[in-house]
């Protein structure tokens, strides 16, 4: 850095300059931070032929057009020729104005307002030769930027003032290439029309309109001709981050517990950042700063956190920052992720499914964990507040209290060690009393039906392998009876195929299959228990709880064949004793069910015709009222709803009596 803080003096120093010279570096490696810190302090505390240097710095980011840069080098100077300011500024230590500042100063010269009488001295404001101009963000301008640099021309070859150009040539050279990129494809296809080249074959069609663009629209070469004459030198700004980054820890010197915790883990913070793959510091300013939150409320709340789990946290925080915020990946990559074992899941997983979110989550934790070992490297939490900005006091709690519980792997259930690790992480005198957990867990019905299949293909994956003394024969009838017993308390589970996918055995053995058809048995008798549940949940809301009827049939049941789960003579002693206007409502829902989803409801279709019959039945030979026309029409639309299927199954003549001798006892 030394030999570049000198190289520029020397340009300083230069009795006779018709040139700039560029600092090129990337976005947020601490190019204006260099300028601030490192070279404006020694060209001002230059003395040349008797005459000290001043400096002008500005920043082109947003600039518009031409006339601000104008503006704002007037401000500058004009500000800097008022002595009292100048006084007021060096006693407060205050090394630039602040633009709303300048702003107002720039008003208050527009009305005549001086300060103390001061006027302008012309021989002062005349004088190029103790000016050095410094123009920041070049390719965050919105003015065309051969403009810009053609405008600065003026000052380098005509007044001969030392000036210096930040920017960040490779987004530049983006920048040039894609401005303007639609009108420039349709002037370049219409050239291509004219001279009758559009339709042939000798190239690729996109091939031909951007060699069009690139001879009609060549900025960059128009750039390259005028940085050729207006830049005499480019350096290129490649800073040691291990001294930046110990300069950025200095601002947590005041809170000594966290600052203590940096400098300890110094090695991990610059690692980590090198692995991210970008130069961004700024990014990382905001991480160790994103942590500092984090740091002080994992202590508030739960002071005896292990080093490792803070260490994993600071590594996490800092990749996390980096993935989302330097746009190299999508926010829904990790937005998806609910905890630290779904996500060592897809790390198990990953080898045997072909799936981009899945080799994206291997490739970040091999890229930021390598070499770092560490049972708990996903933190909902903290992902959340880096995505979102809010940290959310339950997630926090959430993943602590899990961190708590599960963080040491010895505390950890056998089978949770078999899904979420690889199995060969387990080490050999630990194997076998994991494999006996597990078994007593199947044996017991302990784990959830799903769980217990995918444990199977472990197991028999082992036996085959010679690793424990289980034949096939033997698990399978252990895990058959354990998978009845777990029935009784399982949840359904609607995503077979992706829990499946997440079993780290490449091949499947033949005996999976019979495991598999008992658990869809099983799975499908836990859906049917599911349906009834539900519909006896939402048809008791009839007639007395309409309202919660309606939002509860709307949110749940439109798709479902409901009307299969519950009894039709219970069914109809609801709909008679609900109002007229329910009745009148509940039949319009139903036909515009049919309509929009007749296929997903049509096994419900049976007990639909038997609730007919039932309502036809109670009607025969009653005396007219409202409350009996409502149902007449009820029956009659079901009668619509049961022709769009035009089926078969009428009740039987014993079915009929039946019907008629149920009807009798209501």
């Amino acid at each position: 850095m030394e030999d570049l803080v000198e190289s520029i003096l020397d340009y300083i120093r230069s009795d006779y300059t018709d040139y700039a010279i560029m600092l090129n570096g990337e976005w947020g490696s601490g190019k204006t931070h260099f300028w601030n810190n490192k070279i404006r302090k020694k060209i001002e505390s230059m003395q040349l032929n008797g005459k000290r240097y001043t400096t002008i710095y500005m920043s082109l980011y947003g600039i518009s057009n031409l006339e601000e840069i104008s503006k704002k080098i007037f401000i500058e100077t004009t500000q800097l020729m008022d002595k009292n300011l100048r006084r007021f500024m060096d006693a407060h230590g205050q090394t630039t104005i602040p633009e709303y500042a300048k702003t107002g100063l720039d008003m208050a010269n527009f009305f005549g307002v001086t300060q103390n009488g001061d006027k302008i001295d012309y021989a002062d404001f005349f004088s190029t030769e103790d000016k050095v101009l410094c123009f920041d963000d070049l390719e965050r301008a919105n003015v065309d930027v051969i403009d810009i640099l053609g405008y600065i021309n003026n000052f380098v070859e005509h007044d001969h003032i030392k000036t210096i150009i930040i920017c960040n040539e490779k987004e530049l050279s983006t920048k040039l290439k894609s401005s303007n990129l639609e009108m420039k494809t349709f002037i370049a296809t219409y050239l291509l029309d004219r001279q009758g080249e559009l339709n042939k074959a000798d190239k690729p069609m996109v091939e031909k309109i951007q060699d069009k663009i690139e001879h009609v629209f060549d900025k960059a070469n128009d750039y390259e001709r005028i940085k050729e004459k207006l830049i005499g030198e480019t350096f290129e700004y490649a800073p040691k981050f291990d001294y930046i980054i110990n300069g950025i820890l200095m601002r947590y010197e005041n809170d000594p517990e966290l600052i203590r915790f940096y400098r300890e883990n110094t090695k991990l913070i610059i690692s980590t950042f090198e692995r991210s793959g970008t130069r961004n510091l700024r990014i990382l300013k905001h991480a160790l700063n994103d942590f500092k939150k984090i740091f002080d409320m994992v202590n508030k709340s739960y002071p005896n956190t292990s080093h490792r789990v803070m260490q994993t946290m600071l590594i996490f925080t800092i990749a996390i920052s980096f993935e989302i915020k330097a746009g190299k990946v999508t926010k829904s990559k990790f937005m998806n992720i609910k905890d630290n074992e779904e996500y060592k899941s897809i790390l198990v997983s990953s080898r045997v499914l072909m799936d981009n979110r899945q080799f994206y989550i291997k490739e970040f934790d091999s890229t930021y964990y390598y070499n770092f070992k560490a049972e708990y490297r996903f933190f909902k939490f903290i992902e959340y507040y880096i995505r979102t900005r809010i940290f959310d006091m339950k997630i926090f709690k959430d993943d602590m209290e899990t961190i708590r519980n599960t963080v040491d792997t010895e505390n950890l259930p056998g089978y949770k060690r078999l899904l979420t690790e690889e199995y060969w992480k387990i080490s050999d005198d630990d194997f076998d009393e994991v494999i006996e957990d597990v078994i007593q867990d199947i044996k017991e019905g302990n784990l959830e039906l799903i769980d217990i299949v995918k444990i199977y293909a472990y197991l028999s994956y082992f036996s085959r392998k010679n690793l424990i003394k289980y034949d096939i024969k033997t698990l399978k009838s252990i895990v058959f009876n354990g998978m009845n017993i777990a029935s009784l308390k399982s949840e359904y589970c609607e995503n077979v195929e992706e829990e499946l996918s997440k079993i780290a055995i490449e091949e499947f053995s033949e005996d999976m299959e019979d495991i598999l058809k008992h658990f869809n048995n099983l799975n499908s008798q836990l859906l049917d228990k599911k349906q009834k549940d539900l519909a006896e949940d939402v048809f008791k809301c009839i007639p007395m709880k309409m309202e919660q009827f309606y939002e509860k049939f709307d949110k749940n049941c439109m798709q479902l064949p409901i009307f299969k789960y519950y009894d039709p003579y219970q069914l109809f002693q609801r709909i008679s004793c609900a109002s007229n206007e329910d009745i009148v409502l509940i039949k319009e829902k139903l036909i515009d069910r049919v309509e929009r989803y007749q296929k997903q409801i049509e096994p419900e279709m049976k007990n639909i015709k038997l609730l007919k019959q039932i309502l036809d039945d109670y009607l025969k030979d009653k005396d007219t009222t409202i409350k009996i026309v409502m149902l007449k029409e009820f029956s009659k639309d079901l009668g619509y709803i049961l022709n769009k299927y035009k089926l078969s199954f009428l009740p039987k003549k014993e079915e009929n009596q039946e019907i008629k001798d149920e009807l009798n006892t209501i």
